[in-house]
């Protein structure tokens, strides 16, 4: 049987969607911050894969929180990674674009070299390093991950702009992805065997403000409600990369590649829409 950790999140929930057999246990069955336990857990669920949606996702928190940023992110991740290389079961656990620092002019591949700029970051970096120290684990790098199911920047800029003007930041670019296409894809490349580390996110580029734009205006809100600013403007206690999109330079052969995001939003602004309204 496949066990999903981070079952109840925004990825697992569309992970649970395409896998509906799978073992998901509760945080408080199976917590990653509580590291001794982790085995025996795994243990009693005697799994056939494991695919890793659980993280400690709060990227301004982390800076607080370091310590409880990885053991979740990291640590946790080694002790999966290593109990399932030794049952020789896969392994699949996720990243993200946050391991770059932003400042290239060119879109990431796998082979670039990471340098994160928070602490979110740096644990998430260390959580790879951990997964791939053994050779049948899958990282999937990602990015700006939206669903109508959780809360996240399109749903959080749509029930901003349902009460007037929102203002995004317009110099940060990235590749939206929606969670239930980064599923399909993931559990594609799981089935095809797929190891080490590669890039699953959406196309083409995109800024916060042109995503926060297309978003209301799917929705049939103005888009002149969405308001640019830059980062500047909009401080958070975590630095956030300006450039961090993702492309993949590895070849996968029969496994289809992520849709473009101008693709998978629209069904997500309606159900957000009609949620927000009481329709669902």
């Amino acid at each position: 049987m496949i066990l999903i950790l981070g079952g109840s999140g925004q990825l697992g929930t569309a992970m649970r969607a395409r896998i509906p057999d799978a073992l998901c246990p509760s945080r408080s069955q199976l917590d990653l911050a509580e590291i001794d336990s982790i085995e025996a857990q795994l243990d009693l669920a005697a799994p056939s894969a494991i695919i890793n949606c659980a993280a400690y996702t709060d990227v301004d928190g982390a800076e607080a929180d370091r310590e409880t940023a990885h053991l979740v992110n990291a640590d946790a991740v080694g002790v999966i990674a290593r109990y399932a290389a030794r049952r020789a079961i896969p392994f699949v656990t996720f990243s993200t674009d946050y391991v770059f620092d932003g400042r290239s002019t060119a879109p990431y591949v796998e082979t670039s070299i990471p340098s994160p700029i928070n602490v979110y970051g740096a644990t998430k970096l260390a959580g790879e390093e951990e997964a791939l120290r053994y050779g049948g684990s899958l990282v999937v790098r990602t990015s700006w991950l939206f669903s109508a199911t959780h809360d996240n920047f399109v749903s959080r800029v749509l029930r901003r702009a349902l009460e007037g003007p929102v203002r995004v930041v317009d110099d940060q670019f990235g590749s939206p992805t929606a969670a239930d296409d980064l599923a399909g894809a993931s559990t594609r490349e799981l089935a095809a065997g797929t190891t080490g580390l590669i890039h699953l996110s959406g196309t083409p580029p995109v800024s916060r403000y042109e995503l926060a734009r297309a978003a209301v205006r799917l929705a049939g809100l103005p888009p002149a409600l969405v308001e640019p600013c830059s980062s500047r403007a909009y401080p958070t206690p975590a630095d956030r990369p300006l450039w961090s999109v993702l492309a993949s330079g590895r070849s996968r052969s029969g496994v289809d590649r992520i849709r473009p995001w101008t693709d998978s939003l629209p069904p997500v602004v309606d159900a957000v829409r009609d949620r927000i309204a009481g329709r669902g």
